[in-house]
């Protein structure tokens, strides 16, 4: 062989290698992002060739796939029963608008695609079995949720409910709600008009309230996380703190004031004391004291900053910047830049009960297969160690005087024959066209029985607050919260 033909040879079989490598690279290697790729008309059709899992709540379906009608173009359709009430959880399926929530979140599980599943498929290819989809059998209350939904009504906010021991979520509403059958619709005009008018309707109905969303300051619950601090600084229940009427505060001349006018008290207070009337003096004279790095050292602890994944994505909370002893003062009683969801103040709730150990939240309690035998089972581990178990005993004992002592705030949550652990909050957070102080925020975040907790729970109410300001609890979310407690705790 001479060598011009030598080389051309030689040139071929390296495009023929190169041809193999970068076809296997396609075939495998991005195979799953051009699955799943936008507008990969394709893959979404052919998913609906097979049946996909369904979502399983105390064993009743709320998504599942149907037999799609006679003459359509595709063997199902998904069908989400109760809708509304899940819609936040279980989000959507459609041909036209992909999918959200748990059906995007957990779609390889859902569809049968997971890596995880590879030897499944391959004994159903070698038998000759239909493939389908893996069921998810979510870790949600049924009755807990129902008593979550109706407690908001139609209110906006979100109520979220923890098992603060294992950190399995039983009840997550955001209100206001969508019906994920409207875009489901293989009717594709029926579900462009649903999809056009959820997107345009300034309520905002397909915000999951709970987890994402721009966020909401956290009001005085912050005050359980700023006395977690003082407590790991050395501070007891009966530390005695300033409760003058008004703080003045270095490099300003403005002042913080308390909710009512007048001091707390006789003008001083105990830490016990200031966290039951919910004491702004106190808190931010304390969270002066106490500095930034330990009051965000802290935050940090229940889970203030990380990236969660339960498995939809959770909007991480924030402190916000602590420049100078005011911003710090305002951050102590959770305004200024105080950034929160309702799943990060529950999960500040569930660890204080669980002894100061917060667990990772999560959704699906185990996964089924079509006949449903389990496949894989969730096992609850720790986040965090946010507080010692003595400081979490203490941190106990001050919010159970929230709604037992005779100025406490959240009197309006407590069971007859339980010892309810809580914490109001009113949260400011703008003006309206006219300069006007909008309606405060309404929060409460609570955990039962606070001897041996069951289920700790936050509650977040658009605009619920006071108009004006007062003493006394935030009127909408303290019974809302009871309700769900009792619920958990009933069940």
């Amino acid at each position: 062989m001479n060598a011009p033909i030598r080389r051309l040879s030689l040139l071929i079989t390296a495009m023929f290698a190169l041809l193999l490598v970068f076809g296997s690279w396609v075939q495998f290697a991005d195979a799953r992002a051009l699955r799943g790729a936008e507008g990969n008309s394709r893959t979404l059709l052919s998913s609906y060739e097979q049946e996909r899992g369904a979502m399983l709540v105390d064993g009743s379906q709320v998504a599942r796939s149907e037999k799609a009608p006679s003459g359509s173009n595709v063997k199902y359709v998904r069908n989400y029963p109760q809708g509304p009430l899940y819609s936040h959880v279980t989000g959507w399926f459609s041909l036209s608008y992909g999918a959200g929530g748990l059906e995007l979140a957990e779609d390889d599980l859902l569809s049968g695609q997971s890596d995880a599943l590879f030897y499944r498929r391959l004994g159903d290819l070698l038998t000759g079995k239909r493939a389908t989809g893996v069921n998810l059998d979510l870790t949600i209350d049924a009755r807990t949720q129902q008593a979550a939904d109706k407690a908001l009504g139609n209110r906006r906010g979100a109520i979220v409910a923890l098992d603060p021991k294992t950190g399995a979520i039983l009840a997550m509403v955001s209100h206001p709600q969508y019906d994920p059958n409207a875009i489901s619709t293989l009717d594709a005009t029926a579900a462009q008009k649903a999809w056009k008018g959820y997107l345009a309707d300034t309520s905002a109905p397909m915000v999951n309230r709970a987890i994402t969303g721009d966020l909401y300051p956290a009001g005085s619950t912050f005050k359980v996380i700023v006395s977690a601090a003082a407590l790991a600084a050395g501070r007891t229940e009966n530390t005695e703190l300033t409760g003058v009427a008004r703080l003045s505060m270095p490099q300003t001349t403005v002042t913080l004031p308390n909710d009512w006018n007048g001091p707390c008290g006789n003008g001083r207070v105990t830490l016990t004391q200031a966290l039951a009337m919910s004491c702004n003096t106190a808190f931010g004279q304390l969270g002066m004291d106490l500095g930034a790095s330990a009051i965000k050292d802290q935050a940090a602890k229940f889970g203030f900053g990380k990236d969660l994944t339960i498995p939809l994505r959770v909007t991480p909370s924030s402190t916000g910047p602590m420049d100078n002893p005011p911003q710090i003062a305002f951050t102590a009683i959770g305004q200024q830049d105080v950034r929160v969801t309702p799943l990060q103040m529950a999960m500040v709730a569930a660890g204080v009960a669980n002894g100061g150990s917060v667990m990772r939240p999560y959704l699906v309690k185990q996964t089924r297969g079509s006949g449903l035998e389990v496949i894989d089972v969730a096992r609850p581990t720790e986040l965090s160690r946010a507080l010692s178990s003595d400081a979490a005993a203490q941190l106990t004992r001050m919010m159970i005087q929230v709604t037992e002592a005779p100025d406490g705030t959240g009197g309006a949550a407590r069971i007859p024959g339980i010892r309810v652990a809580a914490k109001s909050g009113t949260a400011e957070h703008g003006s309206d066209a006219g300069g006007a102080p909008l309606a405060p925020h309404a929060w409460f975040i609570s955990f039962a029985p606070a001897d041996d907790p069951k289920v700790a729970v936050a509650v977040l109410v658009e605009n619920g607050g006071r108009a004006t300001p007062g003493p006394g609890p935030s009127f909408n979310a303290a019974p809302l919260a009871q309700e769900v407690m009792k619920a958990v705790i009933n069940r």
